[in-house]
């Protein structure tokens, strides 16, 4: 089996007959761990490109997307001239087809896996030593860790931004995400667990968080439209200029001020089922969650709710 064949290889839970795949044109793939590939130029440069899905493993069109997108690399359609490394997040949820086995993956990354040393936790341990590796020799990168929402959004595609201190979205980024299809930015404002929230602390990385749909099954992806994200991980691949046109649209800027966050599974959050994620709420309606042996509580404000499980409030238009 052809190492391009990353996603069949992973479901199998089986390791690859080979460990290292030149190609004709010169790009090498190399198996790096269960579900992580790097992909090589013949002449590497010193930007490196970082592509993650499946942190959640019932958020299937993303790592359909990586699947796609690599066996045009493999086929020769794509030339990439920046190295690339493509991670499936959890192997073990992909494979049960739920979104995590023991725990959220995605709450355990920037040492909160310390705290839990289960399957997931230890899963979020080695993508930090790997993708910490992969960006120990370049001068620059970006890594869009990929997903899909729980819910319908409001905003069917867009980006999470992690909070640093003293660092804004940088406005060749910003760009980068209206020209890839993203139809608003949220920016955090405090510090986090998640996968793009640890990269981003490494130096010279930006990092992002990107919903491009929601979460369905394998297969039940094809009604998603994921051509412009496509086209413009591909261009940044194979150091091209994005395309823009004069009517772009940009994305708005939203923050998210404050968060409601689960720590329990005896937390209910109770919204109804028609009610949007990115859903901009009025200041006087009341948010009601309960928890099992405690009741009833609320707040009010007004809301940004996430994506997740955690719900971001008191959102705010730049």
């Amino acid at each position: 089996m052809s190492l391009g064949e990353l996603l069949p290889i992973t479901l199998s839970n089986e390791l690859p007959a080979i460990t290292r795949q030149p190609l004709d044109n010169g790009v090498v793939l190399r198996w790096v761990a269960e579900g992580v590939l790097r992909v090589d130029p013949p002449l590497p440069g010193t930007w490196h490109l970082l592509l993650s899905a499946g942190v959640h493993g019932n958020e299937t069109a993303p790592v359909e997307l990586l699947d796609r997108w690599l066996r045009r690399i493999v086929a020769g359609e794509i030339v990439p001239r920046h190295s690339l490394m493509l991670m499936l997040g959890n192997p073990a949820a992909l494979r049960a087809g739920t979104r995590y086995v023991e725990q959220d993956m995605n709450r355990l990354f920037n040492g909160a896996h310390l705290q839990s040393p289960g399957l997931e936790g230890r899963r979020a341990a080695r993508l930090e030593r790997l993708a910490s590796a992969f960006f120990e020799g370049a001068t620059a990168g970006l890594h869009y860790d990929l997903h899909t929402a729980i819910r319908r959004s409001r905003f069917e595609k867009f980006a999470l931004y992690p909070w640093q201190p003293d660092r804004s979205l940088p406005d060749a980024e910003y760009l980068r995400l209206a020209v890839a299809g993203m139809q608003a930015v949220l920016s955090h404002e405090r510090p986090g667990h998640t996968f793009s929230a640890f990269t981003s602390q490494i130096p010279d990385v930006e990092s992002f968080t990107l919903e491009l749909g929601k979460a369905r099954p394998f297969g039940a992806n094809t009604g998603l439209d994921t051509a412009a994200f496509e086209q413009a991980i591909t261009a940044l691949s194979e150091a091209r200029e994005m395309a823009t046109h004069p009517d772009l649209a940009l994305p708005p800027r939203m923050r998210a001020a404050s968060s409601l966050i689960k720590l329990s599974d005896a937390f209910r959050f109770h919204l109804d089922d028609e009610v949007e994620t990115s859903n901009h709420w009025h200041r006087a309606r009341s948010l009601r969650w309960t928890a099992r042996g405690v009741g009833t509580s609320s707040t009010t404000g007004p809301t940004f709710s996430s994506l997740t499980q955690t719900w971001q409030s008191d959102s705010a238009l730049d």
